[in-house]
């Protein structure tokens, strides 16, 4: 049996890799709603992420077998190297993804709903999947939007940076939770941060340009 062309190799690894964004982004959105209804969801959903694990461990091995054996060059070499650092992306998203379930555990449906803290999470879904849809439509035009949507989130982070610092005034605040919000829009504010470096990934992809990635958060989570 002739060897499989190596574009029908890279397709296939592309497919796998859009499939587990589709889990990442669909898990997102489920701890959401399991948080604000307060449904038994959530072990369930930390059970998933597990099992995206191995699959992004699998995808990374498979991305790298087929770089010792067929040693490609040109796009299609750009094109595996984005998948792997694509795939890193993830799973830093899903990283922060786990500790915004566990702080959304920690506020109350009042403030979620207030500071528009739900509205940041589908913000940031929505541009986490047009990060994905760039690379999977190859388009340039739609990197360059999620580059600079991700500017809308770091202004959303800077007003509830400050709506917050008003109530930690005042004498009755409770600053554990008031804290915990804080923690939870950083978060949201570097998920998109990563959604931005998939569509410079993609961009490179496209061009064969590095574009620096802005990286200012102090959290440990990369």
């Amino acid at each position: 049996m002739p060897e499989r062309p190596v574009h029908l190799h890279i397709k296939e690894l592309s497919h796998v890799l859009v499939d587990i964004s589709d889990k990442v982004i669909g898990n997102l959105f489920d701890a959401l709603r399991a948080v604000k209804y307060q449904d038994d969801g959530v072990p369930k959903l930390k059970l998933a992420e597990q099992e995206l694990d191995l699959e992004e461990i699998d995808l990374e091995e498979r991305c790298i077998a087929f770089l010792a054996m067929h040693h490609p060059v040109a796009k299609d070499l750009r094109t595996i190297v984005t998948i792997l650092m694509i795939n890193d992306d993830l799973e830093r998203i899903r990283e922060i993804a786990l500790h915004l379930i566990d702080l959304m555990l920690q506020i109350s449906p009042r403030h979620l709903e207030s500071l528009d803290l739900e509205k940041m999470v589908m913000h940031t879904g929505g541009i986490v999947k047009k990060s994905i849809d760039s690379f999977v439509l190859q388009d340039r035009v739609l990197a360059d939007h999620v580059c600079a949507r991700d500017k809308e989130i770091d202004a959303m982070h800077r007003t509830v940076l400050n709506k917050v610092t008003v109530l930690m005034k005042s004498q009755d605040a409770d600053v554990e939770e008031l804290t915990d919000i804080l923690s939870f829009s950083r978060y949201i504010e570097r998920m998109a941060e990563h959604a931005s470096k998939i569509a410079q990934e993609v961009i490179y992809l496209l061009t064969g340009e590095i574009i620096h990635h802005k990286d200012t958060y102090e959290n440990p989570i990369r």
